[in-house]
């Protein structure tokens, strides 16, 4: 099946909504559009063939030379306007070169003589110089040569439909990425929104249910970061993923969630409903994503078609002029995966966050240092007997320092409150330690049994 037919049929399918298949990359009409490019080229003797040979032949030294610019612009209008220009040999006011045919000789010479704003007709190549567009102003290179100069002339070939060509694809590039700024604020919002929603269903202080939410929201959102559905930070994988990657990576995500009975734990019915609309989100944002990567492919396609039909090669070189921030970019499945860590995901506070850097486990008494660092008040008790002066994370003069001033009551009451389980078992294994240093290594808290 033709790329045409899978790009209608995949607009069709997917179930993207109808503003987004109208803002969808015209593909069937740039076809059209390029076809009127190639006629203007062979009726001026620059057919994909003759342009070919020139491209292969750029470092003859007898060979004439072409550059084909995507960035110019008219003098007097800020429309898409790109460049033809040859660097002709000139020999008595002929043109000179061995590559082109006389049609398009006879074609150049008589633009050549028409042409008032040209370069500077004794200007010299040097045989030997393969790229004439060295001098940021187009014109060639000339170094010092002893050879007789060859006398060279700067021509723009006009077209007009491939400025034709260009400005469609530049405006639906824009287009697009305008919509896919638009659906990621209004993504963002209801992120933000749903942040809030949960952050007020979850406060422990709500009462047994509330608690019970927040443990389920935790494990939920602890999976879904395992699955890194979007993005990955991981190194053997790092970077955005494909539409296919995600798809596999949400249903491993739903799959973990049904085994685990997770869904049965939300206990109030805002909770409930905030998990169908999260997994909306999910499902909005992989649509998001392949209604770009379908594009993004029509933009390569076509590019590549323009290449194959004319050979300007256009292919590297227009991602990098368009300078799209979005579609061609590829930034929104990134950005909102970012956002909904931000304002969604942080709004129920994970163990791993709030863990002590030395004994890994919560941090409490928490003891905040002057360098800003936390740790959990018995390993600072630990390292000061030991005589450690620094902090492990930043090397910083802190320790010995610290009083019961850094004490950090706030945090230490919200370790309370969202995670009561761990402090409890922090608390008791601080005891244990404690006990044993008094009594010995052979202490033991287990009850006394009778005989």
């Amino acid at each position: 099946m033709k790329f045409a037919q899978e790009f209608r049929k995949s607009l069709q399918q997917e179930g993207y909504p109808q503003k987004w298949i109208d803002s969808a990359v015209p593909y069937g009409q740039l076809k059209k559009c390029l076809k009127k490019v190639t006629k203007e080229l062979q009726e001026i003797g620059l057919d994909k063939d003759t342009l070919s040979q020139l491209t292969a032949s750029q470092r003859d030294p007898s060979a004439v030379a072409f550059h084909y610019h995507l960035d110019g612009k008219a003098a007097d209008s800020k429309h898409f306007r790109p460049r033809l220009t040859f660097f002709i040999h000139i020999k008595d006011g002929v043109v000179v070169d061995a590559e082109l045919t006389p049609p398009t000789r006879d074609f150049l010479k008589q633009i050549a003589s028409k042409t008032v704003d040209v370069e500077d007709t004794s200007a010299t190549h040097d045989p030997g110089q393969a790229n004439p567009a060295a001098d940021p102003n187009g014109a060639p290179h000339v170094p010092h040569s002893e050879e007789e100069p060859v006398p060279i002339q700067q021509v723009e070939v006009p077209l007009v439909f491939d400025s034709e060509f260009f400005e469609i694809l530049q405006t639906d590039v824009s287009n697009l990425d305008a919509l896919q700024e638009e659906e990621q604020k209004r993504l963002g919002k209801e992120i933000t929104l749903l942040g809030r929603e949960i952050n007020q269903a979850t406060i422990p202080s709500k009462g047994r249910r509330a608690r019970g939410d927040l443990e389920t929201w935790r494990n939920i959102f602890e999976l879904y970061l395992d699955a890194r559905i979007f993005f990955s930070t991981r190194e053997s994988d790092h970077g955005s993923r494909t539409s296919t990657q995600a798809v596999e990576q949400l249903r491993w995500f739903q799959d973990q969630v049904l085994s685990k009975k997770l869904i049965h734990g939300l206990k109030l019915e805002n909770s409930r409903q905030a998990y169908s609309r999260f997994l909306n989100m999910n499902a909005l944002l992989l649509q998001i994503l392949k209604f770009q990567e379908i594009n993004n492919l029509a933009v390569t396609k076509i590019l590549k078609k323009f290449d194959k039909r004319t050979s300007l090669g256009v292919s590297r070189e227009f991602p990098v002029t368009i300078k799209s921030h979005r579609l061609l970019a590829g930034s929104v499945a990134k950005d909102l995966c970012a956002q909904m860590s931000n304002d969604l995901i942080s709004v129920v506070p994970q163990l791993d966050d709030y863990l002590c850097p030395i004994c890994f486990a919560v941090a409490y008494w928490p003891v905040r240092l002057d360098c800003e660092h936390v740790f959990c008040s018995r390993c600072l008790v630990k390292m000061c007997r030991k005589g450690e002066r620094f902090c492990p994370l930043c090397r910083a003069d802190v320790i010995l320092r610290a009083g019961l001033e850094h004490f950090d009551s706030a945090r230490a009451a919200f370790l309370r409150e969202y995670f009561p389980k761990e402090v409890k078992e922090k608390i008791r294994a601080n005891e244990r330690e404690r006990n044993r240093e008094i009594f010995g290594p052979d202490y033991s808290d287990s009850l006394c049994s009778v005989m």
